[in-house]
């Protein structure tokens, strides 16, 4: 009986990587075999789905477009929560808590809401189909995120550590980027990992923003119907390929994520 938990937690684990693993599988074959019968194992494997994405210049940049615009977004989001959240977890000044509660409220909001503003913006003043037109609206969302996981981190470390360090006769530029960050280095390991998240995945904005020169691979990957139908092997290896910039950011930021989940408000 004690094991039990166990054999279930296997199971959940198995359940979860099953998709991924048939997503594999049928990145390795064709579409003649993938429309033909249901097999656990593709009868012939082949990367040519693969070498079709790397030698298609519509699929690289359209991977080069979503790593660019994410990086912007996540860049912007973390040098201007980081401020923000700092000075409410700091200072209390008049409608403080009603700012942070407005901030909020924009991530409440989905997307589509803001999908003609931002249209009409970005074509009136030349920022449409450009990767800093994706990221700034992406800020809308990621922001407020971002300051909200790091205001509940910076909020948990004493304000006596402010003190020490005045006292010591460090400058408060030294501080922050010395002593305070580090400290809080787990949230923002957090805040990096669902800002990359939120801006990799999100397709609506990506694609109303977006006409031929950034389009990204999310916009891309609906756009693989032709003549002859939908080329389900190159989805699939491109639905593969699109997995492994969030591994390695989760890989990067490995360490830092254990605590993080832990603490603060996540």
């Amino acid at each position: 009986m004690r094991t039990r938990p166990h054999w279930l937690l296997y199971l959940y684990c198995v359940y979860l990587l099953v998709p991924i693993y048939w997503l594999i599988n049928l990145s390795l074959r064709d579409n003649a075999d993938i429309l033909g019968s249901l097999s656990a194992l593709p009868s012939d494997p082949s990367f040519a789905n693969y070498l079709e994405i790397f030698s298609n210049p519509v699929w690289s940049s359209g991977f080069i477009n979503s790593l660019s615009y994410v990086a912007i977004n996540t860049v912007i989001s973390l040098l201007v929560a980081l401020p923000a959240a700092y000075a409410f977890s700091r200072y209390r000044f008049v409608g403080d808590r009603h700012l942070f509660f407005w901030l909020l409220s924009n991530r409440m909001a989905p997307p589509a809401v803001f999908l003609l503003p931002f249209f009409q913006l970005y074509s009136a003043i030349g920022l449409f189909d450009t990767h800093l037109a994706v990221a700034l609206a992406h800020c809308l969302f990621t922001v407020p995120l971002a300051v909200w996981i790091l205001e509940g981190f910076m909020a948990s470390i004493p304000r006596s550590l402010d003190e020490m360090a005045r006292i010591d006769g460090h400058s408060r530029s030294f501080f922050f980027f010395r002593i305070f960050l580090p400290a809080i280095r787990g949230g923002i390991g957090v805040t990096v990992f669902f800002c990359f998240m939120f801006s990799w995945v999100e397709l609506l904005l990506a694609r109303t923003l977006t006409g031929s020169s950034a389009k990204p691979i999310v916009v891309v990957m609906t756009r693989t119907v032709s003549a002859s139908g939908v080329d389900w092997g190159v989805l699939a290896a491109a639905g593969v390929l699109t997995i492994l910039p969030g591994l390695a950011v989760v890989y990067f930021v490995r360490n830092h994520l254990v605590r993080g989940f832990a603490l603060g408000r996540v």
